[in-house]
């Protein structure tokens, strides 16, 4: 690479964290003529192609490109793009989908549970309704026959979870207490969502007031249970801060590959559980203590040891997940450890427990990566592995069939016969579950070999699981690659927290959209005065 060559969106990034910014949050940036005229907008016609991976933070976004109708904010109602999505971020969409969803999944424990005539209810807050509800029965959208999903609203007055690490446990808790009070409600699962939400931020202090209000809760909901006999469980869909340093001791937001805890806390005192799991294997157990059949495709096993014979036959269950709670024995850099957790602690000496694998191809994804919760309540739900997207994009990438996809082809044929830009955009980092950097690589060798002649990306940026300051090196090699092919620029890049939203932060969203379309933000010199589609 000559030293000579200029990378003004890297570089402006630097500049951007000089000044006390971060990743996540970043504020717009946007390359721009000398005359200071943005570079590379989205303009009526022009084709688009958001790479995210995932799905569920990518839908605002694109509804209000896509969307004739759409009213969350003022839009140009004549944009009219060839758009492209990487998968299905919700099938009303209209997008092209280059891989589209398989058959959603069968004899989930949701529909075993369902098809048994029991009813099962679903808690937890706004933050973590797709978990237990889409992917915990299998990426079905709609509730089961009998099944209640009950979620509380997320709180609107913090900008960020560590200004309230409890988020709204109370009111998850509670509920929890209601229904297990009521004895129609079979199986009730809950998931606290805080050591995970709270783990991505580097704020010591409020992850470890976010792990001891999980504990203090956890307490709270299994007094109840205990009350009538209630057995439960008690696990994590996968680990965040029970590993929060590097090795070189910089503090890592990410999620981990640490196992999880697995606790049986059971009127049959002599019930005793394997020393070893996945996640897979919390569905047949489930089963097992519900009395109900394992169906076959179902290769995950029943962790308890013997027969399980429920005294009052009731059929009763409640299952516990802490989001985001791996297991870790070395205390050093372990925020868990490094809380009270006083509720957990006494779980770990009086019940029967063991720890569960939680990343990698034990939740269908590449071998060696980190956990992620849609991963972990998809294999918790379904008690066998299941392929990733990200596995099946990174094959396609190595057999060669991506380069051939009928999704990217038709939208990078429709903007060469308008003679219009082809935008791509999306995550820009290779550990996030959102998506890959390899997956933007190889579009834009795509766009290459298809004969694209105006190219522009749009990053997004937000440190999960990655060193500090890592956006900018990221966005450094997406320059170096627009260099080495001799096609395409990075013209704008912008912090995740205001382009990958779930809870309808319409006004964070609408931040996106004004510096795609219009250019609102920081004005980056580009180093050329080229300025098509300005």
């Amino acid at each position: 690479m000559r030293a000579d060559m200029h990378f003004p969106l890297s570089e402006a990034v630097r500049g951007a964290y000089r000044k006390g910014q971060e990743d996540e949050t970043l504020e717009p940036l946007v390359a721009a003529s000398e005359a200071q005229i943005p570079i590379g907008r989205i303009r009526p016609d022009d084709a688009v192609i958001f790479y995210n991976i995932r799905g569920e933070r990518e839908i605002e976004l694109t509804r209000a490109l896509t969307e004739d109708d759409f009213s969350e904010f003022p839009v140009d109602p004549k944009l009219n793009l060839a758009f492209a999505t990487m998968i299905e971020y919700d099938r009303r969409l209209k997008t092209a989908v280059a891989f589209p969803p398989e058959t959603q999944l069968a004899d989930t424990l949701g529909d075993v549970i369902a098809a048994a005539g029991l009813r099962q209810v679903r808690i937890t807050e706004a933050e973590k309704a797709v978990h237990v509800g889409f992917f915990l029965n299998g990426k079905k959208a709609d509730p089961l026959p009998g099944e209640e999903r009950i979620i509380v609203p997320t709180r609107k007055d913090v900008a960020l979870f560590d200004e309230a690490p409890e988020m709204s446990i109370d009111q998850i808790a509670q509920t929890a207490v209601e229904k297990i009070r009521d004895p129609q409600c079979s199986v009730i699962i809950v998931n606290f969502p805080n050591v995970d939400v709270v783990g991505h931020i580097e704020n010591e202090q409020a992850v470890i007031r976010a792990v001891e209000a999980v504990d203090r809760h956890l307490g709270q909901v299994l007094s109840e249970a205990r009350t009538i006999n209630l057995p439960a469980l008690v696990t994590a869909d996968h680990g965040t801060v029970e590993k929060w340093l590097y090795p070189d001791g910089a503090v890592d937001t990410g999620h981990t590959t640490s196992r999880v805890p697995f606790i049986l806390i059971h009127p049959d005192k002599d019930l005793k559980l394997a020393s070893a799991g996945e996640l897979t294997d919390i569905a047949p157990t489930m089963l097992s203590l519900l009395g109900l059949a394992v169906p076959q495709v179902m290769t995950g096993r029943c962790l308890i040891d013997k027969p399980v014979g429920h005294p009052d036959a009731k059929k009763r269950l409640l299952l516990i997940i802490l989001d985001g709670w791996g297991h870790n024995d070395n205390a050093e850099g372990n925020l868990i450890a490094r809380a009270r957790t006083p509720v957990m602690d006494e779980l770990l000496k009086r019940h029967p427990w063991t720890t569960l694998d939680a990343s990698g191809t034990a939740v269908g994804l590449p071998d060696g990566t980190v956990g992620n919760s849609e991963a972990g309540h998809l294999h918790i739900g379904a008690g066998r592995r299941i392929y990733s997207d990200r596995l099946k994009i990174d094959q396609a990438i190595a057999e060669g069939g991506f380069f051939s996809n009928p999704a990217f082809t038709g939208v990078m044929n429709t903007t060469k016969k308008r003679g219009k830009a082809l935008h791509l955009m999306g995550i820009v980092s290779f550990f996030s579950s959102h998506g890959s950097i390899e997956h933007l690589f190889a579009l834009m060798e795509m766009a290459r070999r298809q004969g694209i002649k105006d190219l522009y990306i749009h990053g997004m940026l937000g440190r999960r699981g990655e060193l500090p300051e890592s956006g900018a090196r990221y966005i450094r090699q997406v320059e170096e690659k627009c260099q080495s092919l001799g096609l395409g620029r990075v013209v704008s890049v912008i912090g995740r927290y205001w382009s990958m939203d779930r809870e309808e932060n319409w006004d964070r969203i609408e931040k996106t959209y004004r510096m795609l379309i219009s250019g609102d933000g920081e004005k980056v010199p580009a180093e050329s005065t080229h300025e098509h589609n300005s």
